[in-house]
């Protein structure tokens, strides 16, 4: 490892983990000897350049992962980045089952690291989709209703997307309309999904 320093609240963090102790242990070695900086944020391990975050190490019921904050930006010639979620635009996951996976993966886990520390200092940034196109159950509201599209049009383009995706996250047309339907005083009444 580099003389880098090591944060007190990684080492809890490893310490009272229940599950992936052995791997993160692992990932937190390999990413130190990369010479990023180590904090702890979102409660999780993560790993900075100059005060910019590069990757963090989390886990969950099913794996542990390397998580790139600006992943999308990355080559992924090997083709091991996933994206958590058709919402997530920038981050993307390196996902590990066992220690041995990241022991076989090192020296390619090392190299998608330096690459992202090489995107943060181009200062390459992500471009965020802002443009949300209507689903057809909310256009079909809009059109025989102006005062619900008026009211939608007037909240804040976060309280737009949030509802957009809310209402979009239903497989059914049936499950749409109806989540349509039971927001729609509330959009009427100029509020956001987690307003009260």
């Amino acid at each position: 490892m580099t003389n880098t320093i090591m944060n007190a609240k990684v080492d809890g963090f490893i310490r009272k983990a229940k599950q992936w102790k052995e791997e993160f242990a692992k990932l937190r070695t390999i990413v130190l000897d990369c010479g990023l900086t180590e904090d702890f944020k979102w409660m999780h391990p993560c790993y900075t350049l100059e005060n910019k975050n590069i990757v963090l190490i989390h886990g969950f019921k099913e794996y542990c992962a390397l998580l790139f904050h600006k992943g999308a930006l990355l080559q992924d010639p090997d083709g091991i980045l996933i994206q958590q979620t058709e919402n997530v635009q920038a981050a993307r996951q390196i996902r590990f089952t066992n220690v041995q996976e990241i022991i076989k993966m090192e020296s390619m886990l090392k190299a998608y690291i330096h690459e992202a520390i090489e995107v943060e200092r181009a200062g390459l940034e992500v471009m965020k989709s802002t443009e949300l196109v209507p689903i057809e159950e909310l256009h079909t509201k809009f059109e025989t209703n102006p005062a619900f599209k008026a009211a939608f049009e007037a909240l804040t383009a976060g309280r737009q997307k949030a509802y957009m995706l809310h209402f979009s996250g239903a497989k059914q047309a049936k499950t749409r309309e109806a989540r349509i339907e039971k927001w729609a005083q509330h959009i009427l009444d100029g509020k956001g999904l987690n307003d009260k």
